[in-house]
């Protein structure tokens, strides 16, 4: 099949390959280069590399709204485009180009976390299961009719980071599947139970700031949620900390109470929180216990009352 592929992040990358490996792949689009780093340098997407290593023309239009954007793709003639994360909708015009539609591979179990951000809101809400679904892309936000999907446990010790390596190769697996079945005629179409959608909106530094006033195992959650960026937070004395790993611990403490300082672990709400690697604003990281050594703190403070 002619596919057109569009994707951005690395865990967009393995789609591509596994594409490319079964099909003629005729381009790739992902979003413009963007500065990165303390000097801004502009820097390609992972999706514009990879492509570029396999020798696929890349495409990085600012929308696909304009009339050049929508020509091109027709000029393509793609029998089907597959997207895997590519961050921006599609137009009607650019839906119907291809005679296979457009097939989106969702890091959800649609219609759960449809939107910008599944595999976060999934380890968010406290999941052990979330997986990624082939959808066929209409107008809405990943409300098309589902061709299958296929399940990934969210194990206790996974993050962000690591649920973006597990999701990523089972995405391309699933891409490919629905190609075949679609070059075979067999794919089926099962439309999505609008009243049991849930939405994982584009994730803000806001949301990641937390208190040991919360319940344990949302902080927990948040920590492991948060894990690539921003990075899960709390203030204490006018200080941002982060945290980059927890765990969650058993305690009748109240919150904000220093249940250990070896390893460091502070009560919440429901329990108490384990921190094992931490970094205070200006700082370096370090171990949890590290930093209660160097703040001075002992069993039986409570942080809570310096908290800003």
């Amino acid at each position: 099949m002619r596919v057109l592929f569009m994707g951005t992040p690395e865990i967009a990358v393995a789609a591509l390959e596994a594409l490319a490996a079964e099909h003629e792949v005729i381009g790739a689009f992902c979003q413009p280069d963007k500065p990165q780093g303390r000097k801004m340098i502009m820097t390609p997407p992972p999706v514009k590399l990879a492509a570029e290593k396999l020798g696929i023309p890349v495409f990085q239009p600012k929308s696909l709204r304009t009339d050049a954007s929508k020509q091109l793709i027709k000029d393509l003639n793609p029998d089907v485009i597959c997207l895997k994360a590519y961050g921006k909708l599609l137009p009607k015009e650019v839906l119907e180009t291809p005679k296979f539609g457009c097939i989106n591979a969702h890091a959800s179990l649609l219609p759960k976390y449809r939107g910008a951000s599944p595999i976060q809101h999934a380890i968010l809400c406290g999941e052990t299961v979330t997986g990624v679904t082939a959808m066929l892309m209409d107008e809405g936000m990943d409300t098309g009719d589902m061709m299958g999907s296929i399940s990934v446990d969210i194990l206790p010790e996974d993050d962000e980071q690591s649920m973006f390596e597990k999701l990523a190769p089972v995405g391309a697996q699933l891409l490919c599947d629905t190609l075949k079945k679609l070059e075979s005629g067999t794919a089926v179409r099962v439309p999505q139970n609008n009243d049991e959608a849930t939405y994982a909106p584009i994730i803000d530094k806001s949301m990641a700031l937390f208190s040991f006033a919360d319940d344990a195992k949302s902080i927990v959650n948040k920590v492991r949620a948060f894990s690539v960026w921003p990075n899960a937070f709390f203030e204490l004395n006018g200080v941002n900390i982060k945290v980059f790993k927890a765990a969650y611990s058993e305690s009748n403490a109240e919150a904000g109470t220093v249940v250990s300082t070896n390893p460091l672990v502070i009560a919440a709400n429901n329990g108490a929180v384990e921190i094992k690697e931490m970094m205070p604003a200006g700082r370096k990281r370090m171990t949890g216990a590290a930093y209660s050594a160097g703040a001075r703190l002992k069993k039986g403070d409570n942080i809570l009352a310096a908290e800003q």
